[in-house]
């Protein structure tokens, strides 16, 4: 790769690893929790009604959805997902729900990082999909003698690329709110017991973690093609 090694060294090690681990967590404690029944004996289903209740939501519809952990609100149909592992009464299962409704809940209140964030899918495809190529095409014209035009090339990828890197920065707030929303929800309605709420805490943090990660790798690897580009090589 380019920089003789150090995109290896500074870029994909890094995020390979806080990516790996962000995945262990999320296993472990969905593995742990959701062998865990909640107190209250609720499987994903009746702790979405209860919520939607309670926070005006029952204009959202609820829907199956395959898969494990594939649960998943989504704003244009106003539909929650959830997924065969939510059939379960389970605390990982109450966690989820309520994080996807925590989702539901800031598109009712038209949050502001929330439409931000779908305003940026259209720019963040486009930046994912082309952004490499144009990178790697710029920096074969650079090898070429067409210095000139390469770097044109070079840095619209980068700016595609920044689309991305912005659509993952976005993405955190916009979860970590909805985790928030979630956990507040569970205590308020008092569908959460102490250990429940030890649960849904280490469910959703680990969760959380798995955006940390997408994102720190999006900003190395950005922050890496921008050092090559303006000469600071390792």
């Amino acid at each position: 790769m380019f920089g003789n090694g150090s995109y290896m060294l500074w870029v994909l090690l890094p995020s390979l690893a806080l990516s790996l681990y962000a995945q262990w967590r999320v296993k472990s404690a969905y593995g742990r929790w959701s062998r865990v029944v909640n107190a209250r004996g609720l499987n994903g289903a009746a702790v979405a009604r209860a919520i939607m209740e309670a926070r005006g939501l029952t204009h959202v519809g609820i829907e199956s959805i395959q898969g494990v952990m594939t649960d998943h609100y989504d704003p244009r149909g106003k539909v929650i997902r959830l997924s065969e592992s939510s059939v379960q009464p389970s605390v990982a299962a109450m966690a989820i729900v309520a994080h996807e409704l925590g989702h539901a809940e800031q598109d009712k209140v038209g949050d502001a990082m929330l439409n931000l964030r779908a305003a940026l899918v259209p720019a963040a495809n486009l930046g994912s999909g082309l952004a490499m190529w144009l990178l790697i095409g710029g920096f074969a014209l650079q090898s070429m003698g067409s210095f000139g035009l390469g770097s044109l090339v070079a840095w619209t990828g980068v700016l595609l690329f920044s689309a991305a890197v912005l659509f993952t920065l976005v993405t955190l707030p916009v979860e970590f709110d909805a985790s928030r929303r979630a956990k507040r929800t569970l205590s308020d309605l008092g569908l959460v017991s102490g250990s429940d709420a030890k649960g849904v805490n280490a469910v959703l943090d680990a969760a959380a973690l798995t955006y940390v990660a997408a994102a720190a790798g999006a900003v190395l690897q950005l922050l890496y093609w921008v050092s090559l580009l303006t000469g600071r090589r390792d």
